[in-house]
């Protein structure tokens, strides 16, 4: 037995040796094809044969940690091109077993879960990423997701003290009178159900769509000591059901549902079956006690009003019949994405947002106010009229003179009453105003006068509410006399008929209805009506095209042509052409300047079908030949990149790049974009712009802040919500108007970053500069705008009145106080065309 027993350990010890043995050499060998893979740029087999060796042997992770990271991301792009999306994130899954504390995989998991569409989940992984290394590629990423997850009205809504308090109180009268069980619709980050918590309802229910909000919530809720006494439910309203997600029907529903145009978040549906599924039944008038059920807020006035606006208009309708030499009428009709007309049926937001008491410009009143709707939120009956789609017209009398540009509606929220909430353009609140555009009229049309009419149509189909123009009816139009006339209040119910006499004065004719119809987002609108833009980039190319035409060519031009034949153009010698690519974002027509100029062949790089279907248009409208406008998209291949040769022995002689976008921000890439193009170029070629400089200046705007993120607990009333959604704030604030934000300048404007596109190579990554301050205050942010230079003489200024551009600025995360006379250093740092700022005292 003892010798039996000697040997058993022996036999097992030599197994252990032997499969000890054997996985060495498993590993070994995997390792070698793993390797042998990447440089056959098998990715595929490389990541499975290094995710075979890190499993068999977790020490090595450390030394195969990059490699590995490469054959993932390769593979990754691989699957992502075949579609196999399942394989595509079990392979990251894996990885992040392997790796769960990387932040390069989860950065990659993020911009894939991104590129598909998953924001929500895309915004975790880069969360996490950004905590596991502050200094991570994802925290750009990040900044892009975090605008879209937890937009930035959240931020204003939350410090918008007025509101909060006007909420709460209502809240608390409510629970103090009988509600006792409460469903908040669209709970955001919980503020309103921690209302009625704390108020004393004992029975607080909360759902929220959004997965990153209802994490949000979460994370509120627990901090404010009220985990489990709010039963937060991911899901929209109309899932939750009874007893399945709550016991019973609630007494009470709180919502804040509401858009600039009221209804545009879907309060009315979603009210319509609380009513019919979720809530206990109204109060009877007659009837008291408990036992009903009831909604805040309990109704709302919709008011509204025609303006002018010429910052609407140049944004909304073309206003420029040629442009830099090109005609725009009689061939295309352009609309705005949103406009205010009986046909617009296929509009999905038939309105624009904006702070009115913000508008570069102002506006002007063409009309006095009048009440457009009423809803009751507590009648059923109601709701179900509007959902419905009922139309009330409306008669409105002009009484200033002026150009129609638009109908602006506001809402006065009656959340029970004694509280209410206004939105109108005079008052400080966290909404913006509903603009309905006007365009496409006849020019005579727009003039109004006291005494015409402007007939509309009121409804909400499709849970938006709508104001369509039916006609604007002119003082002694023998029709008038026939439409009543309404002021201060809604006709109410649908008329039995609609008039005919009414329908014959619609004010778009029959050649309009003919033209080619293009719609174009309000950025494109108002760069089409930038008459100095394209005049600009009309001189520039026309510089280079001048510098480039062979001098033999020109002498040819004069031997073959008859010199006292003013009307016998020159010939060039040559039938080689110029090429010029135009690959600005949207819809441009810097194809067509430069093809006017002879001697070119132009390529446009539109996407959409109705852009090139216009630029055609425009083209045969203003005499071009076929030949000289292409478009660059339909001669790649789907996956090649934009920036290549025109042909393969010739060479750009100019390229047109977008470099900033519409938002205030560097587009992505621009510098790998201008080095590619600098190798595109012929000799005495050009990139337009040639180079971009950046100005600055430092401003205190408690605006900004509050638009930024959450100021501490006092705009929240004690509750602590700012130490969560601040994880979502970002350090650059976008779309800005810089003439009409409300700050203090505290400093003159200065040159922060230099750019150049025809050198991109000699661009230096980091600038420090000292700025002296002009005024007393505190330092909060630092607005910027661009000079785009395309050449030496000639530029251009994203601030300026008549830029298609915004403006955006930079938020101290600390605001600096500063005294007049000192100077403080600002250091700009330039990375994959992102830019950040730090500013600190000088040092003495």
């Amino acid at each position: 037995m003892s010798a039996g027993g000697s040997r058993r350990p022996r036999r097992g010890h030599r197994a252990g040796q032997v499969q000890a043995a054997s996985k060495k050499e498993l590993i070994a060998r995997s390792v070698q094809s793993a390797q042998h893979c990447l440089q056959n740029r098998d990715y595929g087999t490389a990541y499975a044969h290094f995710l075979l060796v890190l499993s068999l042997a977790p020490e090595l992770k450390d030394g195969f940690k990059e490699t590995f990271q490469y054959s993932l991301l390769k593979w990754a792009e691989e699957l992502y091109a075949l579609n196999r999306n399942r394989d595509l994130f079990n392979c990251y899954e894996q990885a992040l077993e392997l790796f769960p504390s990387d932040d390069v995989i989860c950065n990659s998991m993020g911009e894939q879960l991104f590129r598909l569409g998953f924001r929500d989940e895309a915004a975790g992984y880069f969360h996490k990423a950004v905590k596991l290394n502050p200094n991570s590629d994802a925290k750009e990423n990040f900044y892009r997701v975090a605008n879209w997850l937890v937009e930035r009205w959240h931020f204003i809504m939350l410090n918008d003290t007025k509101r909060n308090q006007m909420y709460q109180k209502a809240i608390q009268k409510a629970v103090r009178t009988g509600s006792k069980t409460v469903l908040d619709i669209g709970t955001g980050t919980g503020i309103l159900s921690m209302f009625a918590r704390h108020a004393g309802a004992p029975h607080v229910y909360a759902c929220e769509l959004s997965k990153t909000m209802y994490e949000l919530a979460r994370e509120v809720v627990a901090a404010n000591q009220m985990e489990g006494q709010i039963k937060l439910l991911h899901m929209k309203s109309h899932d939750v059901q009874i007893p399945g997600q709550i016991p019973e029907r609630v007494s009470l529903v709180i919502t804040e549902t509401v858009d600039a145009g009221l209804f545009g978040e879907g309060i009315v549906e979603s009210l319509i079956h609380a009513w019919k599924h979720l809530l206990l039944p109204p109060k009877p008038k007659e009837a008291c006690g408990e036992g009903y059920g009831q909604v805040i807020p309990a109704a709302a006035v919709i008011y509204g009003m025609a303006v002018e606006c010429p910052e609407i208009r140049r944004h909304h309708r073309v206003g420029v019949r040629e442009v830099a030499g090109v005609t725009l009428g009689g061939a295309v009709q352009f609309w705005g994405p949103v406009h205010s007309s009986h046909t617009s049926d296929d509009v999905t937001e038939p309105y624009a947002t904006e702070k009115m008491s913000r508008v570069p410009g102002g506006y002007r009143a063409l009309s006095r106010p009048f009440q457009a709707m009423t809803v009751d939120f507590n009648n059923l009956q109601d709701l179900e009229n509007i959902a419905a789609g009922k139309v009330c017209r409306i008669s409105l009398p002009v009484n200033e003179q002026g150009k129609l540009d638009a109908l602006m509606t506001w809402f006065v929220l009656q959340l029970d009453d004694e509280h209410s909430l206004s939105t109108g353009p005079s008052e400080e609140t966290c909404w913006e105003q509903a603009v309905y555009p006007v365009q496409n009229f006849l020019d005579e049309d727009y003039f109004v006068s006291p005494g015409d009419t402007v007939v509309l149509d009121v409804s909400c189909p499709d849970c938006y509410l709508r104001m369509d123009i039916v006609t604007v009816s002119k003082a002694g139009d023998v029709d008038s006399g026939n439409i009543g006339n309404v002021s201060d209040s809604m006709i109410l119910g649908n008329e039995a008929e609609l008039c005919d006499a009414l329908a014959s004065l619609h004010t778009v004719n029959t050649q309009d209805r003919l033209q080619q119809k293009c719609i174009l987002e309000s950025s494109e609108m108002a760069l089409l009506n930038n008459v100095k833009y394209h005049e600009s980039f009309k001189s520039a190319i026309g510089k280079v095209v001048s510098s480039l035409i062979p001098r033999e060519s020109c002498s040819s031009q004069s031997i073959n042509s008859d010199p006292m034949n003013e009307e016998d153009p020159p010939q060039p010698a040559t039938e080689v052409p110029l090429y010029v690519l135009d690959v600005s974002e949207g819809f441009s027509i810097l194809p067509l300047i430069a093809g006017q100029l002879g001697h070119v062949k132009s390529y446009s790089s539109v996407e959409k079908e109705q852009h090139c279907v216009a630029l055609e248009k425009l083209s045969e409208r203003n005499g071009l030949a076929k030949e000289t406008l292409e478009f660059w998209l339909s001669q790649l291949e789907a996956d090649d990149d934009v920036l290549q040769r025109p042909k393969s022995d010739d060479m750009w002689s100019i390229i047109i790049l977008d470099v900033i976008e519409t938002c205030g921000l560097i587009r992505q890439e621009v510098m790998e974009k201008a080095a590619i193009a600098r190798c595109l170029l012929q000799s005495g070629g050009k990139i337009f712009p040639q180079s971009v400089v950046m100005h600055g200046l430092l401003v205190e705007s408690q605006s900004l802040l509050q638009e930024s993120a959450v100021q501490g607990t006092d705009p929240t009333l004690g509750f602590s919500i700012a130490p969560f959604i601040n994880q979502f704030k970002v350090p650059v604030h976008v779309f800005l108007n810089l003439s009409t934000l409300p700050c203090v300048r505290l400093s003159e404007p200065v040159a922060l970053l230099r750019l150049d596109l025809m050198n991109p190579y000699l661009n230096s990554s980091n600038n420090e500069l000292k700025v002296r301050i002009c005024k007393s205050g505190q330092v909060t942010a630092v607005p910027f705008w661009f000079h785009l230079h395309l050449d030496e003489d000639i530029s251009l200024d994203t601030s300026s009145d008549t830029s298609h551009w915004k403006q955006a600025a930079f938020i101290l995360e600390t605001p600096l106080q500063v005294e007049q006379g000192e100077e403080l250093l600002l250091a700009v740092h330039f990375q994959n065309s992102n830019v950040s700022v730090t500013l600190k005292r000088s040092s003495l």
